[in-house]
């Protein structure tokens, strides 16, 4: 079953999640999940009266991409939390429509460019 369907079965939103389950949903062992907290500021579970961790749906989704970020991406631990930290944040995102409009003319003149210097060369079965 894939993470979406999981987690998207289990309760409410507000629902708190015990580390071995985050283990299993996530795909890591606990341990890992332990490393990680002290390695990455933003994935930071709460306690419990008993001092236990409990996790959210949001601290499941940072623990997720963090995974990605050095599983799948071979990200250093220190190049995954700058990213992280920067995804956040929303650094490097338009903050207004203007700027928006902007980075897409921006990229519209790039991409219209590169068509430009891709017309100049002829494909080989478009000389008949």
């Amino acid at each position: 079953m894939a993470f979406e369907e999981r987690i998207n079965r289990l309760d409410s939103a507000d629902r708190r999640y015990g580390i071995g389950e985050v283990s299993e949903l996530v795909g890591v062992a606990p341990h890992v999940l332990r490393q990680w907290e002290s390695r990455f500021r933003d994935l930071k579970p709460k306690r419990d009266r008993s001092n236990r961790r409990y996790y959210t749906k949001a601290d499941i989704e940072v623990a997720r991409r963090i995974k990605q970020l050095l599983r799948d991406e071979k990200m250093t631990s220190k190049g995954a939390e700058t990213r992280l930290a920067e995804e956040l944040k929303g650094a490097g995102r338009p903050n207004t429509n203007t700027e928006a409009r902007d980075l897409v003319d921006k990229i519209d003149g790039e991409v219209r460019a590169i068509l430009e210097i891709l017309d100049k060369y002829e494909v080989k079965g478009d000389e008949e």
